[in-house]
């Protein structure tokens, strides 16, 4: 078993894997990590399973140390990340030598980096997962939800037979101002004619005021005029808008019950998109049926299983 040693990091760095599943129903949220498609191709560049464990880097400030030769790979945000100096992009698999440094400085595209190793990262399993939610106090190196520290030792062990690329026509593009693709919700109907139609003719901006739990956007006031909502079970992706109108996107980390009317949810491959936005980025909505998107992602997915 080879292992990487953690040299810097910040909060924002944390170990993620698909989430924990079959346990909302006790008020423990799903975690995993943010942008799944990132995720999914770090882990096919190896061999791994799609939901094996990796490292989620946000925003940069993450370095590790090889403590033996070894094989990596790198999906998502270019995070300016080097190997002893030297510039590496993402979507690749790559050596690492015995004593480099692998660092990630900061964002040039994109905001999410994953970094996967032969056979996932070894992290005590957590009602099913090591996705870190810090909130919850689950998952991540320890078991406990606590981020990646300097000093931490990240075990894997697993053989790559050789290094490859992602084809270029199947690596995502992080292009300005992108169509979130959102299927209805229940309560679309009980907003004004004017919120329906700002809601997906305007662009919206991304709010500082954003962590794993949510996105908040800001543009034209949304205003409800239904009955007032008890409480009700929360997707991933939900568009909820509270009393002053800013919807918020709900993440990974979200709550599992709210009250707040809901405009829809996300698709999967929305998520994943709006995952790599930075504050300030202005985004747009647009509707979609549920067919429609669930006939998208079976379309991306298969690209997992035809690509060898």
């Amino acid at each position: 078993m080879s292992h990487l040693l953690i040299q810097a990091s910040t909060p924002l760095c944390l170990l993620q894997d698909a989430g924990r599943f079959g346990v909302r129903h006790l008020g423990v949220t799903q975690g995993g990590a943010a942008d799944w498609l990132s995720m999914a191709w770090a882990n096919w560049l190896l061999g791994n399973s799609p939901d094996a464990a990796v490292i989620e880097v946000t925003l940069g400030g993450l370095s590790v140390v090889a403590k033996a030769d070894c094989s990596l790979a790198l999906a998502g945000a270019d995070l300016a990340a080097t190997i002893d100096g030297q510039p590496l992009k993402p979507w690749r698999s790559f050596a690492l030598k015995q004593g480099q440094t692998l660092a990630f400085t900061r964002p040039l595209s994109g905001a999410r980096a994953y970094l996967a190793a032969p056979a996932g990262f070894v992290a005590p399993q957590v009602l099913g997962s090591c996705a870190t939610v810090a909130r919850e106090q689950l998952g991540g190196p320890d078991g406990f939800g606590r981020g990646l520290v300097a000093g931490d030792e990240l075990r894997y062990h697993g053989i790559v037979q050789a290094l490859r690329d992602i084809p270029r026509e199947h690596v995502p593009v992080f292009a300005a101002n992108p169509r979130l693709d959102v299927i209805l919700g229940a309560q679309i109907g009980d907003f004004t004619g004017q919120s329906t139609f700002d809601a997906f003719n305007l662009p919206w901006t991304l709010d500082s005021r954003a962590d794993r739990m949510g996105i908040r956007l800001l543009g034209p006031e949304l205003v409800y005029q239904g009955a007032p909502m008890i409480s009700e079970g929360i997707p991933l992706g939900a568009i909820q808008v509270p009393p002053d109108g800013q919807p918020i996107v709900l993440l990974n980390d979200r709550q599992t019950i709210g009250g707040y009317p809901r405009l829809g949810a996300l698709t999967p491959l929305a998520m994943a998109r709006l995952a790599q936005s930075l504050p300030g980025e202005a985004v747009r909505m647009v509707p979609v049926m549920q067919e429609m998107a669930h006939e998208q992602h079976l379309r991306y997915m298969k690209r997992f299983v035809c690509l060898k």
